[in-house]
Formats: structure tokens, sequence, C-alpha cells
């Protein structure tokens, strides 16, 4: 009886150590970087679309050569922000891999600053649930889906309008946006930014709670003219 159980115990150790030898690694390989990827199973409501005038921070921050430094610029991007519908949004929420150079090159055409670029996608992006490249390419898309006044647009001298008034703009502009759907907001008299609320498909749609006009509403906004 003894024997037998001394030989059943050498046969299952004999087959652990078989399979620790086969999982060791092979001479001279290295194990397998596993690369980052965005956070899953993230949960947010709707996205937030922020338009900023270009002229008033370029006053503000005239040493900002690479937006400042150029010509035509009127909105410009300033970013594409997941939002939850109680108020509130998810911020930084993995420490994924940035965008690469080439997605970096093709978004400066609407969000003008590399150095707003990483912020963002530190900030918003890594909540998206997308790879870096994936998140400019929506930003690019929402960017494009809004419409823009023409009274606003890049190069335009908009006359001094209260932030009602450039609410009412974008309303005539586009049919599908009504007044819960966005928000003017200033800084020192001046207009700051518009802000949109989209869902995934990127059609408009009525902002959570929290999100309301941050101007006085019958005192006229500076509006600087575009260069």
């Amino acid at each position: 009886m003894n024997k037998s159980l001394a030989l059943l115990a050498l046969l299952v150790l004999g087959v652990v150590v078989a399979n620790w030898q086969r999982n060791l690694p092979r001479p001279g390989s290295q194990p397998t970087p596993t690369s980052p990827s965005p956070a899953k199973n993230l949960t947010f409501d709707y996205y937030l679309v922020a338009l900023s005038w270009s002229p008033s921070w370029c006053e503000l921050h005239p040493d900002d050569r690479e937006q400042c430094g150029r010509r035509g610029f009127g909105f410009v991007l300033h970013g594409l922000w997941p939002q939850f519908d109680r108020g509130g949004s998810p911020k930084e929420c993995a420490p994924v891999r940035g965008p690469d150079r080439a997605t970096i090159d093709r978004t400066l055409a609407f969000m003008p600053s590399r150095n707003l670029i990483e912020h963002e996608w530190r900030a918003h992006g890594t909540c998206s649930g997308l790879q870096a490249d994936a998140y400019f390419a929506l930003a690019d898309r929402a960017y494009a889906a809004i419409r823009v006044p023409q009274v606003m647009a890049a190069g335009s001298r908009p006359p001094a309008m209260t932030s009602e008034e450039i609410r009412t703009s974008f309303l005539r502009a586009d049919p599908r946006l009504r007044k819960d759907m966005l928000v003017v907001t200033c800084s020192g008299g001046r207009l700051a930014e518009v802000r949109v609320c989209v869902d995934d498909d990127l059609e408009p749609r009525p902002c959570g709670r929290g999100l309301r006009m941050q101007c006085p509403r019958d005192t006229p906004l500076r509006i600087p003219w575009s260069r």
C-alpha cells in the first residue's frame, strides 16, 4: 500500500515539474509588453463641445505664439468633454499613451496648440474609452458639426452682443439647437466660449445639471475681432 502511494506521489510531482518547466521563459526571450489601453467600461451620458473664441484668448495670452502668432482664427476647439447628466464629468481616467505626432499634426488644424492637445487627452480623452487617434478624429467631427453664425465666422468683426444674443445667433444658424443645449461663458467682460451638448452621434441634446449661462444676460460682451 505504501509503495503504491509513493509511486502516485512521484507521478504527480513529475507532472508539476514538467508544467513548471514548460512555462519558464526561453533563453534570450523577453516578456511581451502589454500596451496601455483606455479605461474600459467607462460610463458617461453625453459630450460637451467647448468652442473657444480665439481672439479673446490671444488678448489675454499674447505670448502663446502657436495659437496667437497666426491670423484667421475665430472659434477653435477647446475640448470634447464626457459629461454626466447628474452634473460633473470624469477626468484623468487612465494613464494611457498619448497621441502620436501624426495625430497631433492633424489636430492642430482645429485645436491650434500642442500643449492644449496633450492636456485635453490626459484630462478628458482618457475618459472616452477611445484610443487617442479615434478620440481626436471624433473631436474633429464634433467641431465641424457645430454651425457657427456667419456674424462670428473666422475673419469676421462681430459687434458687441449679450450672451443671450450670442446664443440666439447659434439657434438661428442651426435649427437642431434649443436653448437648453448650449451655454455661453465669458471672462473679464469678453466672450470666452460657446459650449454645445451632443450625444454619441454628435447630435445636439439637452445639457445635464450644472451647465448654465455664465455671463450677465443684459450686458453686451466685448468680442475681439478675429485677426
